[in-house]
């Protein structure tokens, strides 16, 4: 019993109409037998053969015949060519970067990655050489420029791959991939002369002459895996993907053109290895185009969507996702999984991972994109999936529902308001198609529910644009006063949090508010879609950077994270130091609060830290790494130059010079603590304005350790009375270096030595004679009057009584 099955198909070729005066000599590649392809239970011999056309042959239409003879008296079952198309789990798709094939020895990296791989069925997609893909695109703006030194450009291109292939082929294997390089380079020259006389490329022309990086790429690394033993074919995917135009330097796949013509190519190529070019495309007739920038990962997706593969590897140079730009928050962490909504948000808002349409086509089918470092190959990455895997309902925190936090800078907001809006229907679209005429891009909208005014971002670079447009549509409703203005607020920056449901989760929201609060920053506009996947806010470009800080270290690191300055490593601030250095862990385990020492200053000499200083050793590190004392430069460094933005300064010095900084410091939103009595025992208008500064702020004073002996009597003292306590007498030892002095000042002891002994155990002040001339007395009595006065409202005849009682 016999059977045969004819079809026809039609390919694309690899030369387009527009190219035909660039026509090479056609190569056959060899014909391809597949022998046993069918099922072994039928025991039936098939031979398929069909002719390939070259990348520069012209379209043709090819008739394939499949013929099989089956050696049975039993009736069996036909197989159509469909059965012979492999796809499914048995594919994994993986995409390697310009940098990860930058070199010879990426490109061995590569390989080696592609062989260690245990899938079944590999398309491996990558990108041009590192820097090739701007080295094509500069060869044409000098070639329509006339610039003769496009030739030499293009030599360079030409050394570059050559060496690379030197560096890794041998015998044939290099033998035919530098004929192939040559021919094409000679191809180039040609174009690029045409291009160079007429002065203006085509679209398609660019295109063809730009994917050549791909093109090279893709057969060096085929043919390093084929000498490693590897069954390899190389995809020029031009022949297989098929996208259309949409506008605004995108193209849209088509999909069900694509598969029919993948479907061909895997009948041709049934090699379980294929490397294949991403970036570049062709359109429907047959002209060569490309996906665009970050294509290489658009082809991929679209890969792994055609193949129907179990994943698709991005390999890149950073470890995965991270909570937010490690360049900017050093203490960002990588995330161990993401929603593809989640991934979009973040690709939209900033995070330079994944482009947001590479999400795209593997959504609708749950293909898993796993984002991984080729430099790091113990990183397990971060997988984007359908729906991540959280933590049990009871155990969710807020940092389950915010998985990261974005930035979009040079941004700038365009209001528009006037009572005239309120309940006119058509205002919004007639803005919006305003700025659409303008060709403007706008990225985030908000709008009360009053309608008095309609907020958005635009670039920049397009705001003048889109306020002229508006003001020119308006300008009747603008003069009549139904709309007051078209006002533009330039410098600002979108920060965006990023999360799965967290719009639904109570305390979201006032967290990331607070936090921005407490690092005195002011959000100009806010948008929260109902999607729940982001909450964005606008803000002052300069503020930017400290707000993600803030943002971050708040769901990250902390419920407060405080970078800590100490100022005055004296006896009193080296306590605070070893106390500090005891305490810390058990404040961030306990407590929830992160301090990290950022600096000591002394009278002389400073030590600065960008992550913490390590007070194990801060004296060791002060003698050795330490620097010329500048207050101001310390400041600026504890507050401005880390991932934190909690600061707080301890001024552990007597010094009036010191404490006439407080103002300064609480006005820029740093919290001050100090022992140090100069500032409270001075002039009271300069106490009350210091108090009022801190009430109109989100910064506290606090100077409780000023008297006490360090002991927390005021705060004591201020919930006794809260709690309904009366005041009837006040006792106690109003100078502990008075009392240590005259209780040890016996028999035949020189009062000098006494005074020196009481120094030397720390009870007196650096200079004693504040405490002899009763100067640490008197400012320790004020400061007890002027605290009943301030946190009580006191009449001031109920402080004098106070201090009466408090002097007896």
């Amino acid at each position: 019993m016999a059977f045969s099955t004819t079809i026809s198909s039609s390919y694309l070729p690899r030369l387009y109409s527009q190219l035909s005066a660039h026509d090479a000599v056609a190569e056959t590649k060899p014909r391809v037998c597949l022998s046993n392809a069918a099922s072994s239970v039928f025991q039936r011999g098939l031979t398929y053969k069909a002719g390939f056309p070259s990348h520069l042959e012209k379209k043709e239409l090819y008739n394939f015949k499949v013929s099989a003879s089956v050696t049975a008296d039993v009736s069996t079952p036909e197989v159509s060519i469909k059965d012979l198309i492999v796809k499914g789990d048995t594919w994994s798709i993986h995409k390697f970067g310009g940098t990860c094939v930058g070199t010879a020895q990426r490109i061995q990296n590569v390989a080696n990655i592609v062989m260690d791989d245990i899938s079944e069925r590999k398309l491996v997609v990558v990108s041009a050489m590192s820097k090739v893909t701007d080295m094509m695109y500069d060869l044409v703006e000098k070639a329509q420029s006339r610039d003769d030194s496009y030739i030499a450009a293009l030599d360079a291109v030409y050394e570059k791959h050559k060496l690379t292939a030197l560096d890794l082929l041998d015998g044939d294997e290099l033998n035919s991939f530098l004929s192939t390089l040559g021919r094409d380079v000679t191809h180039l020259k040609e174009m690029l002369r045409a291009m160079y006389i007429a002065g203006h490329p085509t679209e398609s022309f660019s295109a063809f002459v730009v994917g050549h990086g791909e093109l090279w790429s893709a057969q060096m690394l085929s043919c390093v895996l084929r000498k490693g033993g590897i069954d390899c074919t190389w995809m020029d995917t031009r022949e297989v993907l098929i996208v259309n135009p949409a506008g605004s330097n995108q193209v849209d796949p088509d999909y069900e053109e694509s598969e029919t013509r993948l479907d061909g190519w895997l009948l041709k190529n049934p090699s379980k290895v294929v490397v294949a070019t991403g970036f570049i495309a062709s359109t429907p007739q047959n002209i060569p185009t490309t996906l665009k920038r970050d294509g290489s990962d658009f082809s991929a997706a679209i890969m792994g969507a055609l193949f129907r593969a179990r994943q698709v590897t991005i390999w890149t140079d950073v470890d995965g996702v991270y909570s937010a730009d490690p360049r900017k928050v050093s203490d960002a962490v990588v995330l161990n999984t993401l929603s593809y909504q989640e991934a979009w948000e973040m690709s939209y808002f900033g995070a330079n991972v994944l482009h947001p349409r590479t999400i795209i086509p593997v959504m609708q089918y749950d293909i898993p994109i796993v984002i991984r470092n080729i430099f790091n190959l113990s990183a397990p990455g971060t997988k984007i999936c359908r729906t991540p895997v959280i933590e049990s309902e009871e155990n969710q925190k807020l940092e389950t529902y915010v998985k990261g936090f974005a930035t979009i800078d040079n941004l700038a907001l365009v209001n528009v308001e006037g009572t005239g809006m309120a309940g006119v229907p058509g205002t919004a679209s007639a803005i919006f198609a305003a700025v659409k005429d303008v060709g403007a891009n706008v990225i985030m909208i908000s709008q009360a529910s009053s309608e008095h005014s309609v907020c958005f971002a635009v670039p920049e670079k397009e705001v003048k644009a889109v306020a002229k447009a508006l003001e020119a549509r308006f300008q009747q409703a603008l003069s009549v006063g139904r709309l007051s203005q078209v006002a533009v607020i330039s410098n600002c920056s979108i920060l965006a949090a990023v999360g799965q449901k967290m719009a639904s989760t109570p305390g979201v929201s006032a967290t990331l508010f607070n936090a921005l609060a407490k690092a005195n920053i002011n959000v100009r506009a806010i948008a929260q879609g109902c999607s729940e996947y982001n909450i964005t806010v606008v803000v002052k470009r300069e503020d930017c950077v400290r707000a993600l800080r803030a943002v971050h270290s708040r769901f990250y690191l902390s419920k407060t994270s405080i970078a800590v300055g100490i100022i005055g490593p004296g006896l009193i601030g080296a306590t605070l130091l070893n106390q500090l250095r005891d305490q810390a862990a058990i404040l961030k385990e306990k407590s929830n609060t992160d301090l990290r020492v950022m600096g000591i200053i002394g009278s002389t000499t400073m030590l600065l830290s960008d992550t913490g200083i390590d007070l194990s050793k801060w004296k060791e590190l002060q003698k050795e790494k330490g620097e010329k004392a500048d207050l101001e430069k310390f400041v600026q460094h504890v507050h401005g130059n880390h991932f934190i933005p909690n600061t707080v300064l301890v001024d552990c010095t007597s010094s009036t010079e010191v404490a006439d900084h407080y103002h300064n410091w609480l006005h820029h939103g740093i919290h001050v603590i100090t022992p140090n009595k100069k500032a409270n025992s001075g002039p009271l208008d300069k106490y009350l304005k210091l108090r009022a500064l801190q009430r109109q702020s989100f910064t506290h004073y606090f100077y409780e350790a000023t008297v006490g002996a360090g002991l927390p009597i005021m705060h004591t003292l201020r919930d006794l009375l809260q709690t309904g306590d009366k005041i009837i007498k006040i006792e106690g030892i109003f100078s502990g270096t008075l009392s240590y002095i005259f209780n040890s000042f016996v028999d035949t002891r020189a009062f000098s030595e006494v005074v020196v002994e009481a120094k030397a155990a720390g009870y007196t002040e650096p200079d004693p004679r504040d405490d002899l001339a009763g100067t640490d007395v008197a400012r320790k009595v004020l400061l007890n009057g002027i605290w009943f006065y301030s946190y009580f409202g006191l009449s001031c005849e109920c402080v004098v009584i106070v201090l009466n009682q408090c002097c007896r």
